[in-house]
């Protein structure tokens, strides 16, 4: 008699060979790669459209006039309040034009991958360094958005969502290759349930974004 067993869900970090890494170097697989440059791109289309919607504000308000984002759709939802805030411009210059950079690379990083490219643990951590500080960024930007702005920029939510994504599949790419340390039952809990942790980030932001406004959603 022979058995079968039911097929495992596919961990998009997972590399195409079975178990860790041996190599100095390592790629990834095509599930990974690909999405690496999804996420990316969908990183750059909001940045270079707040880009893009921040020139045309700024341009309006020298002639006198007035631009309204597409995205201005109610109190809540108001691109424009985002884009206007202090918080828009940290390092001097608008947001989105560090963001066009980093999801740059990212997509660099997956269509390199997708080539079969192999990177070293060096190359790896400071990958998900620069995806941990994006992170970071992103988080304080959503506690400024809701608590301090108190609006919504509906691309802005696009580029927070990439980020996770990226960021937590990187991380889980380096827990399997033994790039970051973790014991065994993390590494298989990595490879059987990637999907939980990304899932239960987003789900969190969501329940914020719902309680923060809970009376305008509701009314």
């Amino acid at each position: 008699m022979t058995t079968t067993t039911a097929p495992r869900a596919q961990d998009p970090a997972r590399d195409d060979g079975d178990g860790p890494a041996r190599s100095a170097a390592v790629g990834a697989g095509r599930i990974y790669a690909w999405l690496l440059v999804i996420t990316g791109a969908a990183g750059l289309l909001a940045s270079w459209v707040i880009t893009l919607d921040k020139y045309r504000m700024l341009e309006a308000e020298l002639a006198g006039e007035t631009f309204d984002t597409a995205c201005n759709l109610n109190p809540v939802v108001s691109c424009a309040d985002v884009m206007e805030s202090a918080q828009a411009e940290v390092f001097g210059f608008p947001n989105p034009m560090l963001g066009m950079a980093a999801y740059a690379i990212v997509i660099g990083v997956g269509m390199s991958l997708l080539a079969g490219a192999r990177f070293p643990r060096w190359y790896w951590l400071t990958m998900n360094a620069g995806m941990l500080f994006g992170v970071g960024f992103c988080t304080w930007l959503m506690y400024q958005s809701l608590y301090e702005i108190g609006a919504l920029c509906l691309w802005c939510n696009l580029a927070w969502v990439a980020t996770l994504l990226m960021f937590w599949y990187t991380t889980f790419h380096n827990i399997r290759h033994g790039f970051l340390p973790a014991p065994a039952w993390l590494r298989g809990g990595v490879a059987e349930f990637h999907w939980v942790v990304p899932l239960a980030h987003i789900g969190v932001i969501g329940m914020l974004i719902l309680t923060r406004w809970w009376d305008f959603w509701t009314s």
